[in-house]
């Protein structure tokens, strides 16, 4: 199993248009960035004078304590103490901006990581359905948590360090300078190996970190379609076969995260190690300096005290620690930049199916939907310039005129398109040639909200979310009174079976309505169509094909009394549900074929009626 991604620009290193756009969602948060970063500024321009006070009690009062121990004790004490009042104070400080920069900052990530969030899942609810077509679920879920996650850790963990990392080390750098540049210069001759071994693993953490991305999308897409299709899975004995791909999946993750790992467990020791070398070049040429040996060659004779050599060495290891905190925040930057990429290719997705600036509203809804010359197939690819024997046309030239309060029946075998139609209606799609029409105005030129707000649906695989009876049945909107979904389950056949509830209409339901039977969850899908749009457009979709003898009675007998004045479309593969109609539509390989009133068609002889008689034959047979 694969799941498609676009691995095109994985070859940057870094893109400094998909940062910036990260940096966008800090545009409403500006007064809480500044003060993260002037608190983590201060702190930055705080953490060398610790040592400095160190090294003020080593040269003013410890070395000349050694030197001389007949000098007066008391006021070495007093001054050792000031030193260490001074050395804590300073550490107090360095507490509470410590304490008030990383509350700052992890305030600042959850809230860009919910703004972030909840645009990829907007724009997700706005793309047109062929998009989930072509994507699997477990690729999209990835890219709202794990993708997600990698840029909230990147500004939590990498942004604001990235900064004062860089601060401190041109702090660290300053104080050395200033103190004794000779000695600076030799700690700072690491730094050109640092910066070249940190280009050399660029690259390797940057491909690692997006292969992973991707193992984890796979792996999502494998764990989200086993759990779906478990019936499946026990039914046909198929355990053992869907553990043992779901495990070459995993390991192939297993696989992506450990390359990832021994490339970063390689970058952070050599860091480290070069700060401990700049260390140990520090220690050698000051200690000759301070021991006096080799003065003349050296240079530096005498310039050189205890507190300095005290003072460097401890600069040094703390100049080395930013880089390594930088290093984490490359690890960082890295795992966004991947991220990033995907997030932002959702983001960026063409809305194929969208309102014109200039859309309009049904007024006075009516119920007349017209076909005119409507060609359409699913594959996108497909242009309104195709030829017409083009195997991909799932509708070929349509031409259908529905009046208000009419209902129409749509038949025929498999794959006939008739499905399309109700999709067709409802915008989930656009035609590539000929018009859909509502009340004629092209549903193209409608608001897809209030086109869809009179177009009832219920599908032949009913979802149900989890949550309670009635929270389905109004799709949580409070508007709805309870009286009125009492009203639809009635007229469906269902109160009595809702009643009969532990809780009622309060009664949980678990995630995809795992409790209840299909015709349970058919009979619920059809008062959920009649809550939301009681006096309208009902489209229904094969609605009954999946329920028993008794239940399709009750449902026949309810859509009755719906159906009248009201504009019905139905799907139906049991020719016995749609013989009321006032028209049946007969679709053959994406055209009609026939069409009239049940009585028409049987009392034609055609195609309708040898997919009547084929089917009573059946039944029959069954019998």
């Amino acid at each position: 199993m694969t799941v498609p991604d676009s691995n095109d620009a994985f070859k940057k290193a870094f893109d400094l248009k998909l940062t910036l756009r990260i940096l966008t969602y800090l545009r409403p948060y500006v007064p809480l960035v500044v003060t993260a970063l002037t608190v983590a500024l201060l702190l930055a321009v705080l953490s060398p004078l610790p040592t400095l006070v160190q090294k003020h009690a080593i040269d003013t009062y410890l070395t000349p304590f050694v030197r001389n121990p007949g000098l007066n004790a008391e006021t070495l004490y007093h001054g050792l103490t000031l030193a260490a009042l001074g050395y804590m104070g300073l550490k107090g400080l360095e507490f509470v901006l410590n304490y008030a920069s990383t509350l700052a900052i992890g305030y600042l990530g959850q809230n860009v990581l919910r703004d972030i969030r909840a645009d990829v899942f907007s724009k997700l609810q706005r793309l047109h359905l062929a998009f989930f077509d072509q994507n699997p679920v477990g690729r999209l879920i990835t890219r709202v948590t794990s993708d997600v996650d990698a840029i909230n850790q990147f500004i939590t963990g990498g942004l604001i360090s990235m900064i004062t990392s860089s601060f401190l080390i041109l702090v660290y750098m300053g104080f050395m300078l200033r103190l004794n540049w000779k000695l600076a210069l030799i700690s700072f001759t690491v730094l050109p190996v640092l910066f070249l071994a940190t280009n050399f693993f660029r690259a390797r953490l940057r491909d690692a970190f997006r292969v992973t991305r991707i193992q984890q999308a796979i792996v999502n897409s494998r764990l989200n379609e086993n759990i779906t299709g478990m019936l499946t899975v026990q039914l046909f004995g198929r355990e053992a076969r869907t553990a043992f791909d779901f495990d070459h999946t995993n390991r192939a993750l297993l696989n992506a995260n450990i390359n990832s790992v021994r490339w970063f467990s390689l970058f952070m020791p050599t860091v480290a190690i070069l700060g401990q070398v700049a260390v140990a070049l520090v220690l050698y040429f000051a200690s000759r300096q301070l021991l006096g040996a080799d003065a003349v060659e050296s240079g530096v004779a005498g310039a050189v005290t205890v507190g300095t050599l005290f003072a460097f060495v401890q600069w040094t290891q703390q100049l080395f620690q930013p880089i390594q905190d930088l290093a984490d925040v490359f690890n960082n930057l890295q795992a966004a930049m991947a991220s990033s990429e995907r997030i932002f290719e959702v983001l960026d997705t063409e809305e194929k199916i969208a309102d014109k600036p200039d859309a309009q509203k049904l007024g006075n809804f009516e119920g007349r939907v017209d076909f005119e010359n409507v060609w359409f197939a699913y594959d996108q690819t497909v242009t309104a310039e195709a030829p017409e024997t083009d195997d991909r046309w799932i509708l070929r030239g349509i031409d259908l005129h529905i009046q208000p309060g009419e209902s129409v029946a749509f038949v025929g075998a498999t794959g006939a398109g008739k499905t399309s139609v109700t999709a067709l209606v409802s915008r989930f799609y656009d035609v590539q040639r000929g018009a859909v029409k509502v009340d004629s105005v092209d549903v193209r030129d409608l608001a897809q909200h209030d086109l869809r707000k009179h177009v009832g649906v219920v599908l032949q695989d009913v979802f149900l979310f989890a949550g309670t009876i009635e929270s389905n049945l109004t799709l949580n909107n409070p508007d709805i009174p309870h009286s009125r979904v009492v009203e639809a389950c009635r007229y469906v056949g269902v109160h009595d079976y809702v009643l009969s509830l532990p809780e009622g209409y309060n009664t949980e339901v678990r995630e995809r309505g795992a409790t209840l039977s299909t015709g349970q969850k058919q009979l619920l899908a059809f008062a959920r169509a009649l809550i939301q749009n009681p006096d309208i457009l009902l489209v229904l979709d094969e609605a009954t094909a999946n329920v028993d003898t008794e239940a399709e009675i009750r449902i026949q007998q309810a859509l009755q009394k719906v159906m009248r004045g009201r504009t019905s479309i139905i799907i139906a593969h049991r020719l016995s549900t749609i013989e009321n109609c006032d028209r049946i539509v007969v679709m053959r390989r994406g055209r009609v074929v026939e069409q009239g009133s049940h009585r028409e068609l049987l009392d034609k002889g055609g195609y309708y009626a040898r997919l009547h008689r084929l089917q009573y034959a059946q039944g029959e047979a069954a019998d």
